[in-house]
C-alpha cells in the first residue's frame, strides 16, 4: 500500500496571479539573475526551455520538451517550478528514472535555486521554499510495527530472526531517515516486512508523527512545494487511486498538483510495466508464510489462536506450490519467458484454497475490535484478495488490450511471475497525465527522431501538446571522435562465435589504448559474460579496474566506483544504456557493441508487431527501429557530460555501414564524422585524446 495524503479537497479557490513566466524571463536572460547571482554562464537553449515551462505551467498546458545535455534542464524546470508553486499554493511533483537524477536534484539543483532566490532581492519571497524527496512506504521503518514486532516475536520470529529484529531496533536508534537501504547488511525481507511503513498499522491514528519516520517524511512532503519521486513511485501512486483525477478539479496525484517528467523517454515503459499484472510464486508464498509459517510454526495468525486459519493457510501453500510448479513444468521448462494466447491452460488450483482462507479471515476480521490488530488482518486481507483477482485475471487473459506471458524471475531465475501489460499504453498515459486539467511537462535529451518529437507525442498520449527540440550547447566536433569498426561480423547464428572473438578483441584493443574510463554497452547478457570472461586475465594483468553489471554492486555504486578510480572498464547492459553520469576522464570511452534492437520474441513486443500488423503498418518502421535509435542515443549521451568533456564513440556493429537504416543511427550521432576501423588500420587510424 502506497499513501500520500488522508484526504482531498475538491473546492480549490482560485490561484493567484503566477509570475512565473515574467520571473524566469529576467533570471534566464543574458545579464539576468541567474548569471549575475550565481555565476552560470547564460545558455540561450536553457532561457528557451524556462520561458516555455513557465508558460505551460501558468497555462496549465502539456509541454514536451527536448533539451540536449549541458542546457540545465533541471533549473529550468525547478526555478520557474518552484515559483509558480508558491505563487498558487500548488505542489510541483518532479519525477525521474534514475537515482543518480534525483541525488542531483536533491544534493545540486535545488540547493542552487535557494542561493538564486537568497541573492536576488527581487527573488526573496521564494527563498524559503519547502522540498523533499519521497520513495515507497515499504522502504520507511515505522516503530510503531516495530515496537509491536518486538512485543510479540516470539509468535512472529524464530530466534534468528528476532535476532535480526533486534539489529534493526539498534539500527532505528541512532538512524535519522529510517531508510532500509541505510541498514547494511540488508535485513531479511521476512523480518522487514513486519516493521516497514506499508501497512495500516502505520498511520496518523496510531504513530507518533513525531518519532514515526514514514509520518515524519510524509508531513514533509505534505508541507512541501516541490516533491521528488521516481517514475515507479509516481505510477504506484496513480494506479493505487488514491488521488483519482475524476475527484478533483486537477491534479495528476494530489488536488491542484502540476508535473514535470525527467527523463521522459523512460515512461512509457515504466508505464508499461505498471499498468498490467505482476504477481510472482515468492510474493504470494512470503504473504501466506507471514500468516503463518508451517515449518517454523509462526507468523501473525498465531497470536490469534484460530486453528483452522492455520490449517487453510497450510492449504493455500501447498496449493500455491502445486500452481505454480504446473505453470514452470507446461510453459517454462525449456524457455525462461512465453506469452500464454489461450485461457484455460492451467486449471485454477489455487482458487477454492485462496477463497476458503479469505472466508475464514474475514470471520475473524469481522470478530476484532477495532484497533491496530484489525487494521492488519484487513491489509492482508486486501493484498490476498487481490492476488486471487490477479490470478484469475491472468487465467481467464481477462483484459483484450493486454498482452500476457510468464516468465522466470529473481537472481537465480527460480521464482514463476504472472505478467501482463497494456499493448498500446497511451490511452492510459493520456487518461492520468493530460486529461487531469494541469501542467505536465514532459523533458529529456533524447525525445525526438530526426528532429521530430510526434512518435514520442503518440506513445505518450501526447499528440496536442506543444513539441520543442533545443540542442546541447556542447562543442562535439572538438570534443568527440566517432570510430566504426567495420569488419566485425554482421550478427547471425552462423558467425557467432566469430563476432564474439572480433568483439573480444576490439574492445580489448580499445580499452586498453585509452587511459581513462570505458563504458561498453551491450545488448547481451550472454555476450557480455563470454567477453568478459576472455578480458578479464587481460586486465588483470594490466592492473586496470574492472567491473561487470549484475555482480553485486548496483549500478549507482559501479557509477560510483568509475568516478573515483578514474581508469576503470565497465561492461553493461540494458539498464546501462541510460542515466548513467560519469563525467570527466573517468569516462572517456563508450563501446557501443551492437545496436540495441529489443528482442522481437519478448511478448510485449510480439503483441505489439501484431497491433501494426493487423492495421496495416511496418513495425520494424515504427517500433522497432524508432526504440532502437532512442536507446541508442541515450547510450552515446553517457560519454559527453560537462562542457569540458572529451571521449570516444566505438561502434563496433557494421550494421550502422552495411544496412539501409544504418545511416538514421549515423545521423543521431552529435557529431557527423566518423573514421572507419578494421583490424588492418586501428593501430594508425585509432586516436585517443592525450
Amino acid at each position: 500500500m502506497i499513501g500520500l495524503r488522508d484526504d482531498t479537497d475538491s473546492a480549490l479557490p482560485a490561484p493567484p496571479p503566477s509570475r512565473a513566466p515574467e520571473l524566469a524571463a529576467r533570471i534566464f536572460a543574458e545579464g539576468g539573475w541567474l548569471e549575475a547571482r550565481l555565476e552560470l554562464q547564460h545558455r540561450p537553449q536553457q532561457e528557451t526551455m524556462a520561458r516555455a515551462v513557465a508558460a505551460a505551467m501558468k497555462a496549465d498546458e502539456p509541454l514536451l520538451f527536448e533539451a540536449g545535455t549541458g542546457v540545465g534542464k533541471s533549473l529550468a524546470y525547478l526555478v520557474p517550478g518552484i515559483i509558480h508553486a508558491v505563487d498558487q499554493s500548488r505542489q510541483l511533483i518532479v519525477s525521474t528514472h534514475t537515482i543518480s537524477l534525483q541525488e542531483q536534484i536533491a544534493d545540486n539543483d535545488l540547493p542552487a535555486c535557494r542561493r538564486l532566490f537568497q541573492r536576488t532581492p527581487e527573488l526573496a519571497a521564494y527563498a524559503e521554499f519547502r522540498s523533499a524527496v519521497l520513495v515507497g512506504k515499504s522502504n520507511y521503518l515505522c516503530t510503531t510495527r516495530l515496537a509491536t514486532a518486538l512485543k510479540d516475536k516470539q509468535e512472529l520470529f524464530t530466534t534468528p530472526e528476532q535476532r535480526e529484529l533486534q539489529r534493526i531496533s539498534d539500527w532505528a536508534a541512532t538512524s535519522q531517515t529510517g531508510l532500509r537501504h541505510e541498514l547494511q547488511p540488508r535485513p531479511s525481507d521476512d523480518v522487514w516486512e513486519l516493521v516497514c511503513a506499508d501497512s495500516s498499522g502505520c498511520s496518523k491514528k496510531y504513530c507518533d508523527c513525531h518519532k514515526c519516520f514514514y509520518q515524519v517524511a510524509k508531513a514533509r512532503c505534505d508541507a512541501a512545494h516541490v516533491l521528488v519521486v521516481n517514475h515507479s513511485l509516481l505510477f504506484a501512486l496513480i494506479h493505487v487511486g488514491e488521488m483519482k483525477p475524476e475527484r478533483m478539479a486537477r491534479g495528476v496525484i494530489r488536488a491542484d498538483d502540476f508535473v514535470v517528467l525527467d527523463e521522459a523517454h523512460t515512461v512509457p515503459e515504466v508505464a508499461t510495466d505498471n499498468f498490467g499484472l505482476s504477481l510472482t510464486s515468492v510474493g504470494l508464498d512470503r504473504q501466506l508464510r507471514s500468516l503463518y509459517n508451517p515449518s517454523k510454526r509462526k507468523g501473525f495468525l498465531v497470536k490469534l489462536g484460530e486453528n483452522e486459519a492455520l490449517l487453510a493457510v497450510e492449504d493455500c501453500i501447498e496449493a500455491s506450490a502445486q500452481f505454480f510448479a504446473f505453470i514452470h513444468d507446461k510453459l517454462l521448462a525449456l524457455r525462461s519467458i512465453l506469452r500464454v494466447r489461450e485461457e484455460g491452460f492451467v486449471e485454477p488450483l489455487l482458487d477454492q484454497p485462496l477463497g476458503a482462507l479469505l472466508g475464514r479471515l474475514n470471520r475473524i476480521e469481522s470478530k476484532l475490535p477495532e484497533g491496530k490488530v484489525r487494521d492488519e488482518l484487513k491489509d492482508r486481507i486486501a493484498r490476498l484478495l487481490a492476488c486471487r483477482v490477479a490470478i484469475g485475471q491472468f487465467l481467464t487473459l481477462a483484459d483484450d488490450s493486454h498482452v500476457y506471458w510468464a516468465e522466470l524471475t529473481g537472481k537465480r531465475q527460480t521464482a514463476v511471475a504472472l505478467r501482463s501489460a497494456p499493448i498500446d499504453v497511451a490511452p492510459k498515459l493520456r487518461e492520468v497525465f493530460f486529461g487531469c486539467n494541469t501542467s505536465v511537462t514532459c523533458t529529456s535529451a533524447t525525445l525526438a527522431l530526426a528532429g521530430e518529437i510526434g512518435p514520442f507525442a503518440a506513445r505518450m498520449g501526447a499528440d496536442d501538446a506543444r513539441a520543442v527540440v533545443v540542442a546541447s550547447p556542447f562543442d562535439y566536433q572538438r570534443h568527440m571522435r566517432v570510430y566504426v569498426a567495420s569488419d566485425v561480423p554482421l550478427p547471425s547464428p552462423q558467425e557467432a562465435k566469430l563476432a564474439i572473438e572480433s568483439l573480444t578483441n576490439y574492445i580489448g584493443f580499445c580499452t586498453q589504448r585509452v587511459k581513462g574510463g570505458s563504458l561498453v554497452l551491450f545488448t547481451s547478457y550472454q555476450d557480455m559474460r563470454k567477453v568478459a570472461q576472455a578480458l578479464l586475465p587481460v586486465y588483470r594483468e594490466a592492473q586496470r579496474p574492472f567491473f561487470i553489471q549484475g555482480e553485486d554492486l548496483s549500478r549507482t555504486e559501479l557509477a560510483r566506483r568509475m568516478r573515483e578510480l578514474g581508469n576503470a572498464v565497465l561492461f553493461g547492459t540494458d539498464s546501462f544504456w541510460t542515466g548513467v553520469d560519469v563525467p570527466g576522464d573517468a569516462l572517456s570511452q563508450v563501446i557501443i557493441t551492437r545496436l540495441p534492437f529489443d528482442p522481437p520474441t519478448h511478448p510485449i513486443t510480439e503483441a505489439r508487431t501484431e497491433a501494426i500488423q493487423q492495421r496495416g503498418g511496418n513495425p520494424f518502421n515504427e517500433l522497432t527501429l524508432p526504440d532502437a535509435l532512442i536507446k541508442f542515443r541515450q547510450g552515446v549521451g553517457r560519454l559527453i557530460r560537462t562542457e569540458t568533456d572529451r571521449g570516444l564513440v566505438t561502434i563496433l556493429d557494421a550494421r550502422v555501414l552495411a544496412k539501409a537504416y544504418g545511416r538514421l543511427f549515423l545521423e543521431c550521432l552529435p557529431r557527423k564524422e566518423f573514421e572507419q576501423l578494421t583490424l588492418a588500420n586501428r593501430d594508425e587510424q585509432f586516436r585517443p585524446f592525450a
